[in-house]
């Protein structure tokens, strides 16, 4: 892409039923990565997030808490996710929620517009309904519950609870006629769904043939009416995969649409299905561009389980971040998974990659640099005089970090950009720990060569700032200003990271980057 260029992103919007654990942060944190890269590439780059609060199972959860669905979601919105987003440092352009007004109108233009074009029907349908997943399942997607309170039933494979069998008339999208369309699609773009693993998935289930969508309930009332009959509210899905468009201006704004869409789908591997699917089919309907890309990202495992609050492993992000800080938290999961693929979290892991990766790797390596240049320069930073080998595989592994990790973006390996930006932090350390500045400053012959190695590492410091800006963002400005960097580190080319400019002075930290922390190793405390 080039500058100027739009980049829209999106998370799924989250369901308000509960509140928000480290699975929902990990998919906001990569999402807020890979926007404020982009950005920082000159591209116009827009993050959206949000919620879902319509259907039975929000409906249920009101109720069984002795308030109404739509005092229930406003709570838990005020209370929990919009906090959320300032915890783990998401800078996102906008926060849309199915029961906006803006929402609920393009909601029922969307839909008429496939009524009055043919592609909705009324029937009746029968079937086994998950109440967590807000879907009909397919036996195939049913395992009977081999022992505890659900013995013996057919209960979802994912959430391991009973399915009911539910009978209504309902009206019905024709999903059946895009079944050859989508299957074109996959091939014509092969990195229209990613991981390959997911993209393999679903492809191999539309082969299969896709079924007619269910899109309207009568059975409840908590949801968008259907323009035509409202006797019916809208699925939950149907209704909340047009947030993409609805937050955008869809049949109201039409120059911001234009502009905006259409988007990167970032989602979590079990809802890459709707995403990959139905949603591209209704956009096939309606006549509107499918999405840019759909990326189907891992489940964060905890003790060998999903993320889940109904099974007690869900994980409070302010648990860690109270204890390590935002940045960390945000460094950890984008570097320790391979994005796309599971991963594992432990107190344990998290605790020893913030004390060898953060504190003692890129934390010590600024104080220590600044607090050489302090001592030995009075706070000015010298000038690269005659270069070493030595020094120009540092220069030259600044312009690889660059350029590699910028590569890695572009494909979504968030994890891979860090290790090779990180090849510069490792890099550096060895360099200063070879050239020993302190035993160079010990001779005044040695006063040029001990500015160059001083010089070489500041460099390194500001490239190493610009391009962790996105992951660390707090951490990085503290750093850019410690080194006088010159202008709004935010808006710093980070695909000419190497390229800066500095005022020609140092300014002590105030404190370390990444302080060391004495944990418990088994609840992550301080």
């Amino acid at each position: 892409m080039s500058a100027g260029d739009s980049f829209y992103i999106a998370t799924p919007i989250f369901y308000v039923n509960d509140v928000p654990h480290i699975g929902h942060a990990y998919t906001e944190v990569a999402a807020d990565v890979l926007a404020r890269w982009h950005r920082q590439r000159g591209e116009d780059a827009w993050l959206l997030t949000g919620t879902d609060e319509h259907g039975q199972k929000i409906l249920r959860t009101a109720v069984a808490n002795n308030t109404t669905p739509q005092e229930w979601a406003d709570r838990l919105v005020a209370d929990s996710w919009q906090p959320l987003l300032e915890t783990i440092d998401i800078a996102n352009d906008d926060f849309i929620r199915t029961t906006d007004e803006r929402h609920e109108k393009a909601v029922a233009t969307f839909l008429q517009r496939l009524y009055d074009d043919g592609h909705i029907y009324a029937g009746e349908y029968e079937g086994y309904y998950c109440v967590g997943c807000e879907e009909y399942k397919q036996l195939d997607d049913l395992v009977t519950a081999p022992d505890g309170e659900y013995k013996g039933q057919l209960v979802c494979a994912i959430h391991s609870r009973p399915v009911e069998i539910l009978k209504e008339k309902n009206y019905f999208f024709r999903m059946s006629d895009f079944g050859q369309k989508l299957l074109d699609l996959y091939e014509s773009q092969p990195d229209f769904v990613q991981p390959a693993s997911v993209r393999n998935e679903i492809v191999q289930f539309v082969k299969q043939g896709l079924d007619d969508l269910s899109i309207s309930r009568s059975s409840f009332d908590w949801g968008v009416k259907v323009p035509w009959d409202e006797t019916h509210v809208v699925y939950v899905w149907f209704d909340a995969l047009l947030n993409y468009v609805s937050a955008i201006g869809y049949g109201v704004d039409d120059e911001q649409f234009a502009k905006r869409w259409p988007a990167v789908q970032l989602v979590g591997k079990d809802i890459a299905r709707f995403h990959a699917v139905i949603w591209p089919a209704m956009l096939m309907a309606a006549g509107l561009p499918v999405p840019r890309a759909v990326f189907g990202h891992g489940w964060l495992l905890v003790g060998g389980e999903k993320m889940s609050k109904s099974k007690l492993t869900g994980i409070a992000p302010s648990q860690i971040t109270d204890t390590f800080g935002s940045d960390a938290f945000r460094y950890y999961f984008m570097s320790a998974i391979t994005f796309g693929q599971d991963g594992s979290f432990s107190w344990e892991d998290l605790s020893a990659r913030y004390q060898a990766e953060l504190a003692n790797g890129f934390g010590n390596l600024a104080s220590r640099v600044i607090a050489m240049v302090n001592k030995y320069f009075d706070g000015e930073i010298p000038t690269l005089g005659e270069l070493t080998a030595s020094d120009e595989a540092i220069i030259a592994t600044q312009k690889r970090a660059t350029e590699k990790s910028n590569a890695y973006i572009d494909t979504f390996a968030i994890n891979e950009a860090l290790s090779s930006v990180w090849q510069l932090v490792d890099e550096l350390n060895g360099y200063i720990t070879e050239q020993e500045p302190w035993a160079l400053s010990k001779d005044p012959a040695n006063r040029e060569r001990l500015g160059t190695v001083l010089a070489t590492t500041v460099n390194g410091l500001g490239t190493l700032a610009i391009l962790l800006s996105p992951v660390l963002p707090k951490a990085t400005e503290k750093l850019w200003t410690a080194i006088g960097g010159v202008g709004e580190l935010r808006e710093q080319r980070i695909d000419d990271a190497q390229n800066w400019s500095h005022s020609g002075r140092v300014t002590a930290l105030e404190s370390s980057l990444f302080p060391r922390i004495e944990v418990d190793a088994e609840s992550g405390t301080a």
